[in-house]
């Protein structure tokens, strides 16, 4: 049949491990238990193929779990907005609600979201959304997948969301500030479910040490492998999480040729790198280098962090390689990147 509907389920640009086995999880369920289903439920992965390698806990999981790279559909492998022109296409939108500019055309065909950050614009009926404060996307998909019908939930799906929620939640750990009792409620039910899914400890060490394996990336593959991007009518801004300490990436040979290569060549005018670092407590140093050539567009985005008080980071300056380059002691490690992305935004 030429003109079969499509119903794509993806996850944000990050394409983090949330956002990966969310849409892998969730368009699996729908497959599985949609009555007579109209459409071919897919999910898809929000990068380009080629990018797959840098999201290290995401090809160890998955690899882990018997699933093949190949059998995996990437953002350039589907003509989203071809579907969308031709009438073909409804999108769920997990991990993220609000597209990017240069996805606005897919708008209209979103009909459902699920997302665990603040809700920056409603949505409208047909629209179903399902955001909700827990600390891992995945907490969402399992409980709309056990609300569901039973016997849809298998073995494979039920590791990879485990998996995912403990990466998230950092082991469920209180003091890292982002489990919730939705999170940790998930994760018992799904260990009663499949009581042979391996303990918490050596699941969330083994993702934990593959997603801080930097081990042979070069600085423009750390810069990319956790990136989000904000802009405003003049600029844009990329911010990337960077999983190592801030001393060890400031002494990277060539750093400050590579930054500027970097912005350069991406149309960025200015970078937040923001390092974290875990010791065996698990417990988060997080440190922050903003990088731009701009004086003005720098001043900018350091006072706005330096003043923000929702929430305050509470940052001491560090000793930096070069003027270009301003770096920051984070004092409040609870502040990911999630809450200081809306101060950034402000202040563009």
């Amino acid at each position: 049949r030429q003109h079969q509907e499509i119903h794509v389920v993806m996850g944000n640009e990050a394409c983090d491990l949330d956002s990966t086995v969310s849409a892998l999880a969730l368009a699996y369920f729908l497959a599985q238990s949609s009555p007579a289903p109209r459409a071919a439920f897919v999910p898809v992965l929000n990068i380009p193929r080629a990018d797959f390698a840098l999201r290290s806990e995401t090809t160890f999981l998955l690899r882990d779990r018997g699933i093949p790279a190949a059998s995996l559909i990437f953002r350039d492998e589907i003509d989203l907005g071809g579907l969308h022109r031709a009438g073909l296409l409804s999108l769920t939108l997990v991990d993220h609600h609000v597209l990017p500019g240069a996805d606005a055309a897919l708008e209209e065909a979103v009909v459902e979201v699920l997302d665990h950050r603040p809700l920056e614009r409603a949505r409208g009926p047909p629209c179903q959304v399902t955001v909700e404060p827990v600390g891992s996307c995945a907490t969402l998909v399992t409980e709309r997948i056990l609300q569901g019908p039973p016997g849809v939930l298998d073995r494979t799906t039920a590791a990879l969301l485990h998996g995912t929620i403990l990466l998230d939640c950092i082991n469920l750990s209180p003091a890292a500030g982002k489990v919730t009792p939705r999170d940790v409620a998930c994760v018992s039910l799904l260990e009663e479910r499949f009581p042979e899914l391996p303990a918490r400890d050596a699941v969330f060490g083994a993702l934990q040490a593959a997603k801080f394996d930097v081990t042979g990336l070069t600085t423009e593959q750390l810069l990319r492998k956790d990136l989000k991007v904000i802009s405003n009518d003049e600029v844009v801004v990329a911010i990337s999480g960077v999983f190592e300490d801030l001393e060890t990436f400031l002494l990277r040979p060539g750093l400050l040729q590579d930054l500027e290569a970097f912005c350069q060549g991406r149309g960025y005018a200015g970078l937040v790198a923001m390092t974290v670092f875990f010791n065996e407590r698990h417990e988060p140093t997080r440190k922050l280098a903003v990088f731009s050539q701009q004086e003005p567009l720098r001043g900018t985005l350091c006072r706005a962090l330096e003043e923000a008080t929702a929430p305050s980071l509470l940052l001491q300056p560090l000793p930096s390689p070069c003027a270009s380059v301003a770096a920051y002691a984070q004092g409040n490690a609870v502040a990911t990147r999630k809450k200081v992305l809306p101060i950034l935004r402000a202040a563009l």
